[in-house]
């Protein structure tokens, strides 16, 4: 469904993307993170693998470009040994655990502030597994809905959230 209720430009959903984001940092606070814009930077220069921490059914609606799963990165680790790793979710909650998870193994992983939410309210643009380009993603509710005008906001039934 499209998000129509008129009310909030994208620079204040912007801004209550980010502020969600900053109440969810204090759950991994000593995991670095990154703008979506330095990330878009990453990406001009080919620096950087995303590693997309969502459950197979949300990375099928859409996905930042290039990403991997996280068992992508893991069982192919060499091809990505050179890059920048950055992980994103929804808001960034789960991608910043697991990055957290990441530096106790001592492994380098940095979080992208506001997930695929903010990357898309800053002008990125997300792909399906197809590699064409896509105007929705995929959040839990009418909490996390705050995609960019013009995008479709995709919300699973409790059944499909579980599984």
């Amino acid at each position: 469904m499209v998000r129509g209720d008129g009310v909030r430009s994208d620079a204040e959903k912007r801004k209550i993307v980010y502020q969600m984001y900053s109440g969810y940092k204090k759950d991994f606070p000593d995991v670095r993170d990154i703008s979506p814009q330095q990330a878009m930077d990453l990406l001009q220069q080919n620096q950087v693998t995303f590693v997309d921490t969502r459950k197979p059914a949300e990375m099928a609606v859409s996905m930042l470009p290039g990403a991997v799963s996280e068992q992508e990165l893991f069982s192919r680790s060499e091809v990505y040994r050179d890059k920048t790793v950055v992980a994103y979710c929804t808001i960034s909650y789960r991608s910043g655990k697991f990055a957290a998870k990441m530096a106790d193994q001592g492994i380098t992983v940095i979080n992208m502030r506001g997930g695929i939410l903010a990357w898309t309210l800053e002008g990125g643009k997300v792909y399906d597994q197809s590699g064409k380009e896509v105007k929705r993603i995929h959040v839990y509710g009418d909490t996390w809905d705050y995609a960019p005008a013009g995008y479709e906001t995709v919300k699973f039934n409790l059944f499909e959230q579980l599984f």
